[in-house]
Parts: structure tokens; C-alpha cells; sequence
């Protein structure tokens, strides 16, 4: 007979619970401490719900009331060069660091007042949120994507879930670079139900990483009640089945949140991580604004006046009072410096209207509109300096014959030798000798440590590649096939694509995403694409599709020192062939930004990357047409050459754009709008696009041929033109 044999959860998962002497066991200048940070973030909160109502904060404002003990607890336990990121409700956590973080050693609110250093925090931090000039990230940040990494804040994200594997990538960098510190990811009960939150602590496990998921559970996301989403409410469930140890605990109790963190500081030290810390909690007021939840009635009058019975700073001033550690004169001085403070920081960011009592903001605190593209991508002043080869060099010395794939492998293991900051993520990278690809074989010979195994999980493994190169790492991220980069979409656009510019601009991004284009093979539609149009979408990628062995070896190098997220394109059908190269030398680059000339003509330009250059060369030879063929080899908007491009028009009077790809999938519309505003005068023919069919591919072999361009079509497109000189 069949028997039911309970099962456990092999991580521990257990509740905190407190009592009162808990309270009188911690040191008085703590509690104290800990109390002014929750009335600071408190008084914070109020002044900018009434700076939104005067029309003063551009954007929504998610006031954190109600959550302040969670954000002080979790921060009690955190040096200055732990990590802390966000989602869209961080004001309070944010806050808590970036004061914390020039707080004096052995200050004590009870006889100390704010320091200038202290106060300009809380300044800056509001300019921020007004998206004004003195903010940490210059204003571009606002209300819900704030960074400061001295601080330890490395930044936060508005998409719910998607702060979390950027945590486990701090974490990843600590662990690998030997730093013995922690990151913390909070979230809220909504992030929890997200792939991505999931994902990120699967991978957090696996590789037993130092970092804390720290899950505000406040009930709702927006006005969707928790249990409304999901049969399992116990969120810290979700790490004990991934066997992470999980604790559950009381978020609006200060004390307990600092015990609980106390904890989980002690299972990393223990166990290497990571941990899930459950505080229970609720926001007072509605998703953003000054309004309440049962304004919009998805909560109850009666189940908020029963949650803020329990208020935070209200349960700290009784226990705090009951013990002695202070008095009503204490708390209203603490009061008094906490709301100057706030008072002094929005008296800076704003002016009287002339003539009436409104409020206004100075005209010399706004960003310059001239200044909205500066910091999309760096100057690439890293590259300066840095041994240049082109083809030409070739001529002058030993070459060999190595098949392609074999390059790439040999440039990325002598890359990590030269630089113990590269790493490998991907799926089966470490199995077959070399990935599925045989990219990391050399690597695995040499550095299996650095080359990391992720589960089938883009979207996670793609953002703690972000992470990570945030805390010091050089990731590259290997993406099986070109349309699994539509799974990392989020992390790519919202993450990679947009993280330097909202934050400032100032600051390195160093991500190298391999993705291999297999559109020939009969794999089929989700297994076909080029995905350089999409990543073309989002200008802070740097896009290169190389053609040969000698270009990759040089463009994998220029990525690898590069401080700009790379895409680098690899065409399967290119992986057996052979190139010349120099003999032995694998460690030259090739500047971004560079077309080459592979054919000189007169007829026609014809502008190719990857395979189509081969094909474009085919073409011109059996059409018997002039044409000058130049290999893009820079497919992204800051790395298009037009200076060869434009070199080449002014010659030819003619354009030929050649993609394999589907015509939904050309970058050539995107490239042929600049031709015309740039070289219209110098066209003297409309620009012939050749593309794929409109169709992805399919396994069919005849129609797999069907859905790609050939070099025949591009033999057709040239004798068009030549027919019409």
C-alpha cells in the first residue's frame, strides 16, 4: 500500500518572536539611535507629500510611512561598504544609508545633533527625488531609481523584481574579488510572485552567496491583496524551498528586524548564504501620494486603524519611554533636530513665488536640457593607449590559419589571464570541454573557478551580470541563441541598456553579452534571430558583429577593457572557418567606432556585417558590378562610421544595405534614415535594402533558405543599380 511520507524543507525556515526584555537587552544609545532614524525617515516622508501636493515633485512619490522600522532594523546591522539596493518604495532604506554612512563613530542622538555631513545627505537626497541638479544622480533618478556607491546604495529599480539578481551580483563580486561584506536586495511581497525575484535566488543559492533578500511583506501590491495572487502567503516559503534559510519576523517592531538581520549575518558567516528575511509590515497610505488604501477601497477603514495601532515609532516611544532611555523632553528634541533637518533641505530646493505664499523652484537648480544624452555611453578613454592591429599589420609579420570558434576561445582565456576581474556566465558553460559553443574551453582549462553554470534563466542570470560589473566584476554573459535574449529583455533594456544614464552617467557598466545567431540551422522560429535591432533600441549597448577570426579576436579584447555594456554578435555558420590571424597573438584590439573597406568600387556602396560581408564579396564578383563593400563591424548608433560611410557615398552616389536577417528584425531602416539625412545631396538613387522574408525562419528546410537573404539577392540589388546609373 502507498504510503505519504511528510517532507521538510532542507533549509531552516523559522519565525522570530520578541518580548519586551529583548527591548531592555540592546545598548540604550542604539535604541535611541534607531528610534531618531525611524522619526527621521518619517518627517522625511511628510515634507515630500507635501512638496507632491504643491506641484513640487515631478513623478510619483511612494512614501514608505508605516515601513520605517524594517529599512532602520535591516540597516543596523550593515557597515558602509555593504550593499543595498530597491525597488520603487526605497525612500526609507535609501535614506537610512546615505545617513548612516557619514554618521560619526559613537554618535549619540541623545546629546549629539545632525552634522553638516548628515544634513547635506538628507539635502541631496531630496534634490534627488525632485530630480534636481544637486541629487546624487544629478535628478535623473527621482522618486524610484536612486544609487549612490559610496554609500553602498548601488542602485534601485522602479521594475518590481528587478532589483534582486542586481543584488546577487554585488554579492557574486564580493565572494569571487574576496570581500568579506553582505548585499541586501529589499523587496516587496508583489517582487516575490516575480520570475525574476525567483530566478535570482535559485542563482543566489546555487553559488552560496553572501546576500540578504529582504521581503517587505506589507500585504498589498498596489491594490492587488496578497492573498488574492497566491495560495501560499507565507512569502519566506519561497527561500526555504530553494533551500535558503528564511526568517519570518515582525516588520513593525525595530528590534526584531535588527535580531532577524543579526541572523541572517550569521548564517552567511556560517554557511557562505544566502538568506530570506520575512518582516511583516504596512504602508499607511496608498501605493503613491498622501491618500489612504481605503480611499480607493480596496483596504478597510478598520484593518488600517488596527495595523497603525501598531505604528512603528508610536510602539518605540512607548517601549523606549517604559524603559528609561528617553524621556518627553528626549523625544521632542530629537523631533526638533530630525525636522530641521527636513525643514533646512527643503528650504534649499525651494523659493516664494514673488508676490504670494506658493512655493517654486529655483530656476539654476534644474539640469540643463542641453545635458539629456550626456552619459548614455562613456568616451571609451579606457581604450586609449591600448595595442591597436588592423588587417593591414598582418603583412608585416607571422600569420596563422585557426578556425574562428578556436580564436574565440583563445582571446577569452588569454583575457582572463591578463584580468582576474573576467568571468563567464551561461548555460553549460561548464560542461562539453567548452560550452555548447566550445567558447570556454581554454578558460575551463585554466580558470574553472571564474567560469560560473547558470540555470535556463536569462532574465536572472543576464541581471546578476549587472550586478556584479556594478561591484567590480567583467562579466561576459553567454545567450544560447539570439531570440533567448527576448527572455532577458527586461535586464537588457531596463536594466543594462538604461542603468548609467538614469544614474548619472558617471560610473562603468563593464558587460559583455555573447549571443549566437544560428539562423541556417533548422532550429526554427525561436531559435533563429538576430537580435541586434533590439539591443539597437536601447543606445547604451555598443554593438559589434564581427566577420572574421582577426575582428573578433580584436573587438572581444576592446569589449573586455571596455567600460560600456558590449553586445557582441557570433554567426554560427562562421565557427568552422578558417582565418588568417598573427601567429600567437592574441591579445591586440580594434578600435570601436571603425568600418573597414573590404572592397574598393565605384558603382554602389554596399554596407554588411557578419556573414553578409562574405556574401556582398560574392555577389559583386558574379554581378560583374563595381561595388565597394565596407564591413560596418559597429552596428550601434555611437559606433557607426559614418566617415568611411560617408567617404564611400560621396564616391558611388549609391546605397545597398545587405541583412540576413527578417525585414521585421533590419536595423537597415534605422541605418538608411541616417544616410538620407545625412547624405541626401550626395544619393543619386534610392537605397536598396536587402533583408530576410518577412517570416522568422522555420524548420523547413526550403523555407528556412527562403526566410534569409543570400548573396544572390544582393547580386540582384547590385545589378538593379548598375542597370539605373
Amino acid at each position: 500500500m502507498a504510503r505519504h511520507i511528510p517532507l521538510a524543507a532542507s533549509a531552516p525556515w523559522f519565525r522570530l518572536e520578541l518580548e519586551q526584555s529583548d527591548w531592555a537587552a540592546e545598548a540604550p544609545d542604539d535604541l535611541a539611535n534607531w528610534y531618531a532614524q525611524m522619526l527621521l525617515i518619517r518627517r522625511f516622508e511628510e515634507r515630500l507629500l507635501e512638496l507632491e501636493k504643491a506641484g513640487l515633485i515631478h513623478g510619483p512619490a511612494h512614501a514608505s510611512i508605516g515601513q520605517e522600522a524594517g529599512a532602520v532594523g535591516a540597516m543596523s546591522v550593515l557597515g558602509a561598504a555593504d550593499k543595498i539596493n530597491g525597488t520603487h518604495r526605497a525612500h526609507h532604506q535609501v535614506l537610512t544609508k546615505l545617513v548612516g554612512s557619514v554618521v560619526p563613530a559613537n554618535f549619540d542622538i541623545r546629546s549629539d545633533c545632525f552634522t553638516l555631513e548628515m544634513d547635506e545627505a538628507v539635502h541631496r537626497f531630496m534634490a534627488e527625488i525632485m530630480g534636481l541638479t544637486p541629487g546624487y544622480c544629478g535628478g535623473r533618478g527621482g522618486s524610484m531609481h536612486m544609487r549612490d556607491a559610496n554609500a553602498g546604495v548601488v542602485g534601485t529599480s522602479a521594475i518590481v523584481g528587478g532589483n534582486p539578481p542586481h543584488a546577487v551580483g554585488y554579492a557574486l563580486a564580493d565572494k569571487i574579488l574576496g570581500r568579506k561584506q553582505v548585499s541586501v536586495a529589499f523587496f516587496g511581497d508583489g517582487a516575490a510572485q516575480a520570475g525574476a525575484t525567483y530566478e535570482a535566488m535559485n542563482i543566489a543559492a546555487a553559488q552560496s552567496l553572501p546576500v540578504i533578500f529582504f521581503i517587505e511583506n506589507n500585504l498589498y501590491a498596489v491594490a492587488t491583496r496578497i492573498s488574492d495572487v497566491t495560495r501560499e502567503t507565507r512569502i519566506s516559503s519561497r527561500g526555504a524551498m530553494l533551500g535558503i534559510a528564511s526568517i519570518e519576523c515582525d516588520g513593525m517592531d525595530v528590534v526584531a528586524v535588527h535580531r532577524a538581520m543579526q541572523e541572517a549575518r550569521r548564517i552567511i558567516d556560517e554557511t557562505g548564504g544566502p538568506v530570506v528575511v520575512e518582516a511583516l509590515c504596512y504602508r499607511h497610505l496608498h501605493q503613491s501620494g498622501s491618500r489612504t488604501g481605503s480611499d480607493f477601497g480596496y483596504r478597510s477603514a478598520e484593518e488600517e486603524a488596527e495595523w497603525k495601532a501598531r505604528d512603528p515609532i508610536a510602539l518605540a516611544e512607548a517601549r523606549l519611554t517604559a524603559l528609561g532611555v528617553l524621556s518627553t523632553e528626549a523625544l521632542a528634541r530629537i523631533d526638533q533636530i530630525v525636522t530641521a533637518s527636513v525643514a533646512a533641505a527643503a528650504a534649499k530646493l525651494t523659493e516664494p513665488v514673488p508676490g504670494g505664499n506658493a512655493l517654486r523652484i529655483p530656476a539654476d537648480l534644474w539640469p540643463d536640457p542641453a545635458t539629456v544624452d550626456h552619459g548614455i555611453l562613456g568616451d571609451l578613454s579606457e581604450l586609449s593607449g591600448l595595442r591597436q592591429l588592423s588587417h593591414a599589420d598582418m603583412a608585416l609579420g607571422q600569420t596563422e590559419k585557426v578556425k574562428f570558434v578556436t580564436a574565440a576561445s583563445e582571446t577569452l582565456a588569454a583575457a582572463m589571464e591578463r584580468d582576474p576581474r573576467i568571468i563567464v556566465l551561461g548555460e553549460d558553460v561548464h560542461q562539453m570541454k567548452g560550452g555548447v559553443s566550445g567558447f570556454t574551453k581554454g578558460a575551463l582549462e585554466r580558470w574553472p573557478d571564474r567560469v560560473l553554470p547558470m540555470p535556463i534563466a536569462e532574465n536572472g542570470f543576464t541581471g546578476v551580470a549587472l550586478g556584479a560589473a556594478l561591484n567590480g566584476l567583467r562579466p561576459v554573459v553567454e545567450i544560447m541563441f539570439g531570440d533567448f535574449c527576448l527572455v532577458a529583455a527586461d535586464q537588457i533594456a531596463n536594466g543594462v541598456g538604461k542603468v548609467r544614464h538614469m544614474f548619472g552617467g558617471d560610473f562603468p557598466v563593464p558587460v559583455v553579452m555573447r549571443v549566437r545567431v544560428s539562423p541556417h540551422t533548422g532550429y526554427g522560429s525561436q531559435h533563429s534571430g538576430d537580435p541586434s535591432a533590439l539591443f539597437g533600441m536601447f543606445p547604451g549597448w555598443r554593438i559589434v558583429s564581427p566577420s572574421n577570426a582577426f575582428d573578433y579576436i580584436g573587438l572581444m579584447n576592446s569589449a573586455l577593457h571596455c567600460n560600456d555594456p558590449v553586445l557582441i554578435i557570433e554567426h554560427t555558420e562562421l565557427y568552422q572557418r578558417e582565418f588568417e590571424v598573427p601567429k600567437g597573438d592574441r591579445d591586440f584590439c580594434i578600435p570601436f567606432g571603425s568600418a573597414r573597406v573590404v572592397r574598393t568600387g565605384s558603382t554602389c556602396t554596399v554596407l554588411a556585417a557578419s556573414v553578409m560581408v562574405q556574401n556582398s564579396l560574392r555577389a559583386a564578383e558574379e554581378s560583374g558590378v563595381d561595388a565597394e563593400v565596407i564591413d560596418l563591424r559597429n552596428l550601434d548608433h555611437f559606433g557607426m562610421d559614418w566617415a568611411t560611410i560617408s567617404a564611400s557615398i560621396a564616391k558611388t552616389g549609391r546605397v545597398v544595405i545587405a541583412e540576413q536577417t527578417a525585414r521585421s528584425l533590419s536595423m537597415g531602416a534605422t541605418w538608411a534614415a541616417e544616410i538620407q539625412e545625412r547624405f541626401f545631396d550626395s544619393l543619386d538613387h534610392e537605397i536598396i535594402r536587402v533583408t530576410g522574408s518577412i517570416a522568422s525562419p522555420t524548420v523547413s528546410s526550403a523555407l528556412n533558405r527562403a526566410a534569409l537573404a543570400t548573396s544572390n539577392d544582393v547580386k540582384k540589388a547590385l545589378i538593379t543599380l548598375a542597370e539605373t546609373s
